[in-house]
């Protein structure tokens, strides 16, 4: 019905663009031969053209590249797809940016304005603001005084010294020097807390540089000293400070976190820290801290009359439940280790348990690996425990062994003494180094899951000789060697921290009004503040 365009019109494609040139290209083909002997029928040259398009078209140039793989016919599509595809590139618009017209002209005055309105950084000196000329009211000044003096305050930072410090603030090379040589007749310069703030006067001097008139700064929690300038010379003041050492007792009760309860009832953040710390050594703190326990804090607390606090290290950590004592742990020894006061003195005999809580989940013996899938022998005791608890040696001995030890994973290895040795793995951290001493109870890592495991647990072994045997069937005796007379002062230690009034360091230093009759302060701290 319709006969398809003589000629394929660009933009067109699709079946009729397809069928228009198939039939052009049968229609060619199909033309009668010219007779031998005859010339061929003239051809213009738009007949030339049509014949050649017709023989391009007739190509198949975008064939479908998933069939006829290697073909002359899926090269020839691959050409035109490469070909297309580097066109398209060499004619890709660059990427410079292109800069719009502004809203506005801009000129000179207006650039000015922004300029005025704007803010610009010290390093880059600040330049900003309405420059305004010079007029008639404007006149130079004629002899303008000098200030008498310059009150400033200067830092001491991490890693200068003293005299540096000085020297920078603007104090003179000699003076700088006077000064460092009497502060060191009290206090090293170089134990100087960095941070301290020194409090400077500098005088004025005609045609030289500024005079120290007046120092002072705080040497010590303890002591202040100040250096004024008096006939000429620079001398030195020393201030003590009364200053009261009683520890801080922190006691109260756990609610939601034991963090937020001590917070609330007083407890620095600082001696918070250290109780969870060395409670963390010798309990698990998910499990072992139930609501309604009371915690007991005692940490070394200084108190300056001027009113400044500085906390000391943890003396006592203690953790009650109805009453009864779940941890009562004292700093003793010059080592400064925290031990339980349930365990100073006392004998205990059987299994030692390397874990608090722990349940035994595999025995001693053959039995079918659950991770290799083969049955060898289990030369030890897994106890269950939480990730995390702590394990304790289960009597004094040398570290012969701490580190990655194959299946094990984390392992550690005690020598005791008389051919007996302990071995604990699967920890997923090591407290302990090689060859270091260690006492009975002692945290030497914790549980994890590291080598072949299957879950948190402790691997415990005994062995005799070297043999591996038994735990449950060598029944050890621990006895902690103390001295009695190291262990009646232990007790009067602890008893002598029990004592201490809860929250009495907290109270005011501020001398009171004299009261008659009143009774004569026991403390030195009470009769300087009298």
């Amino acid at each position: 019905m319709f006969k398809p365009r003589d000629v394929p019109q660009f933009g067109q494609g699709g079946p009729a663009f397809g069928a228009a040139t198939l039939t052009r290209a049968q229609e060619y083909r199909e033309a009668p031969p010219v007779p031998a002997g005859a010339a061929p029928p003239p051809q213009g040259r738009l007949a030339q053209l049509r014949t050649t398009a017709a023989r391009i078209t007739a190509q198949d140039w975008t064939c479908d590249l998933a069939e006829d793989i290697g073909s002359v016919r899926w090269f020839r599509g691959l050409g035109v797809l490469l070909a297309l595809g580097y066109a398209a590139l060499v004619q890709w618009p660059d990427a410079k940016a292109m800069a719009a017209l502004p809203a506005m002209p801009v000129d000179a005055g207006a650039r000015e304005e922004f300029r005025v309105q704007m803010i610009q950084p010290l390093a880059l000196g600040a330049d900003s603001g309405r420059r305004m000329a010079a007029t008639a009211a404007l006149a130079p000044a004629q002899g303008v005084a000098e200030r008498a003096s310059v009150t400033f305050t200067a830092t001491l930072t991490q890693g200068d010294s003293f005299e540096r410090m000085l020297a920078r603030a603007g104090v003179s090379p000699g003076d700088a020097a006077n000064v460092v040589a009497l502060v060191a007749g009290i206090v090293p310069p170089q134990q100087i807390a960095p941070g301290t703030q020194v409090d400077l006067v500098l005088a004025s001097q005609d045609g030289g540089p500024r005079l120290l008139q007046h120092l002072d700064f705080r040497a010590r929690f303890d002591l202040d000293l100040s250096v004024s300038r008096i006939g000429g010379q620079l001398q030195l003041q020393s201030r003590p400070i009364a200053i009261d050492t009683t520890p801080l007792r922190i006691r109260g009760t756990v609610g939601s976190g034991i963090y937020l309860s001590a917070r609330a009832a007083g407890a620095p953040i600082e001696a918070i820290q250290q109780y969870l710390q060395v409670l963390d050594q010798h309990m698990s703190l998910d499990t072992g801290i139930e609501a309604g326990d009371t915690f007991d804090i005692v940490v070394n607390f200084r108190r300056a009359a001027s009113g400044e606090t500085q906390v000391g290290e943890l003396l006592f950590a203690g953790l009650e439940h109805d009453g009864l004592p779940k941890a009562q742990l004292l700093r003793w020894g010059k080592d400064g280790q925290f031990f339980e006061a349930s365990g100073m003195g006392q004998q205990r005999t059987g299994l030692i348990m390397p874990v608090v809580g722990g349940r035994v989940t595999s025995g001693f013996g053959m039995r079918r690996h659950p991770v290799l899938g083969y049955s060898r022998l289990h030369a030890g005791i897994d106890f269950g425990a939480a990730y995390g608890s702590p394990i304790y040696a289960v009597s004094d001995g040398r570290v012969s062994f701490s580190g990655w030890h194959g299946g094990h994973g984390n392992y550690v290895r005690l020598e005791h003494g008389g051919g007996f040795g302990t071995g604990y793995g699967h920890m997923s951290r090591i407290a302990v180094a090689s060859g270091t001493p260690v006492r009975a109870g002692q945290v030497i890592g914790y549980v994890g899951s590291t080598g072949l495991s299957t879950g948190p647990h402790l691997h415990y072994e005994l062995y005799r000789n070297g043999t591996p045997v038994n735990p449950m069937t060598v029944s050890f005796t621990v006895v902690n060697q103390v001295d009695p007379a190291e262990l009646s002062a232990y007790k009067s230690r602890l008893a002598q921290i029990k004592t201490i009034t809860s929250g009495a360091a907290l109270t005011s230093l501020a001398p009171r009004q004299a009261v008659i009759g009143r009774p004569e302060a026991r403390r030195e701290i009470d009769r300087l503040g009298s």
